[in-house]
């Protein structure tokens, strides 16, 4: 894990996801997609405890430099030198598959269309065309 010395004003970033460390660094700031909205990370910040939603978390600053990456789905931890972003899916922007997410964009819609009257189906469809419209966005460099 990226080390950081005591009151350097740098947080310790790690991304990880079930089969791979994206990401061990320092940062300046994290901003994240919690499921309640975004948030940003400082040094110093008050632990927190976060679910992850589907969107982009960008890095500013220390070894990190400015780097962005795709994430759905997960936890974080905000610890006052420390962030754990633990995620079902995270990749480069440029690793996005830009048809396949359009792929999903179509089967969330036609999800959605087909829900009826089942609450659970409509939760899945938009949860799944959250995530496509968040992969088409970070790929295209235009997150939300």
């Amino acid at each position: 894990m990226a080390e950081t010395t005591s009151n350097s004003g740098l947080l310790a970033v790690r991304l990880v996801t079930p089969d791979r460390v994206l990401l061990d660094a320092t940062a300046e700031a994290v901003e994240l997609p919690s499921m309640s909205g975004y948030l940003e990370a400082l040094y110093g910040a008050a632990p927190l405890l976060a679910e992850l939603g589907a969107g982009e978390v960008r890095l500013h600053g220390g070894s990190s430099g400015e780097q962005k990456f795709f994430v759905a789905w997960g936890f974080v931890e905000v610890l006052p030198e420390r962030v754990t972003i633990l995620a079902e899916t995270a990749m480069h922007p440029n690793e996005i598959d830009r048809a396949e997410a359009q792929k999903e964009l179509q089967e969330g819609d036609k999800l959605w269309h087909e829900a009826g009257d089942d609450g659970e189906k409509y939760d899945e469809a938009n949860a799944i065309t959250r995530e496509a419209e968040e992969k088409i966005a970070s790929a295209e460099g235009k997150s939300s």
